[in-house]
């Protein structure tokens, strides 16, 4: 399972663990992905998606249809 939204692009990003004795390390900051299933109407189906928890917000305010169609102009398919 990759950590890549499929709506807003979100990928990992990567920095340093810092510890008390100031050595660093390398460590991976992944977005919070979510696997759901929604119910796209105009093609009678469900549809699932890899998307951020930031992502679900913008679909509840949005619509689905008109985050599939974002996500299709992308090239993504769905």
């Amino acid at each position: 399972m990759s950590a890549h939204c499929q709506l807003t692009g979100a990928q990992p990003g990567f920095g340093n663990n810092i510890s008390h004795s100031h050595r660093r390390t390398s460590r991976r900051f992944d977005p919070n992905i979510q696997r759901k299933r929604y119910w796209l109407p105009s093609e009678g189906r469900h549809v699932r998606l890899m998307i951020s928890a930031r992502a679900i917000k913008t679909i509840d305010s949005t619509g689905v249809e008109a985050a599939v169609a974002r996500i299709r102009a992308r090239g993504e398919r769905v």
